[in-house]
C-alpha cells in the first residue's frame, strides 16, 4: 500500500472519542475470531504497511506489534472497514495462541450461558 493510498484509508477511519478504533482480529483460513485489539491512526497506518498487527494499549499507553515478546505472531492477510469505518475487521495467519493467557482465541476463556434463539421467534 502506497502512502497515498494509506492517507486515503486513514481519512476514511472513524475514530472514536478517545481515539481509538476497534479492531476484530479473525484467522484468515478459518474465520475463527482471535481476539479484539485497539488501533490509533499509527497504529493502524503499521498495521496497513508493516503486514503485522500493531495495537495501541490502553492500559500501558503505548504501541505493541503482537508477537514481538510472545512469538505469536499475526501476518496481516487483509483488512476491511465495516460499514460505518468506525470498526476494522484483519485477517490474519496467528502463529501461536493469540490471547496473552496461552488460549487459542481470546473469547475461548470465558464463555457464557445464553438462552439460544431460532428463527420464527418473535423480537
Amino acid at each position: 500500500m502506497t502512502g497515498i493510498q494509506t492517507d486515503e484509508v486513514l481519512a476514511r477511519a472513524t475514530f472514536g472519542a478517545d481515539g481509538l478504533l476497534p479492531a476484530v482480529i479473525q484467522q484468515h483460513d478459518t474465520g475463527e475470531v482471535l481476539m479484539l485489539g485497539y488501533m490509533d491512526a499509527e497504529a493502524l497506518r503499521r498495521t496497513l504497511t508493516e503486514g503485522r498487527t500493531t495495537f495501541w494499549s490502553r492500559s500501558r499507553q503505548e504501541y505493541w506489534r503482537k508477537g514481538d515478546t510472545s512469538g505469536h505472531v499475526q501476518y496481516v492477510k487483509s483488512a476491511a472497514f465495516d460499514c460505518d469505518a468506525d470498526t476494522l475487521l484483519v485477517q490474519v495467519d496467528q502463529i501461536g495462541p493469540a490471547c496473552h493467557t496461552g488460549a487459542r482465541r481470546c473469547f475461548d476463556v470465558d464463555p457464557l450461558e445464553v438462552v439460544v434463539g431460532g428463527a420464527g421467534e418473535p423480537s
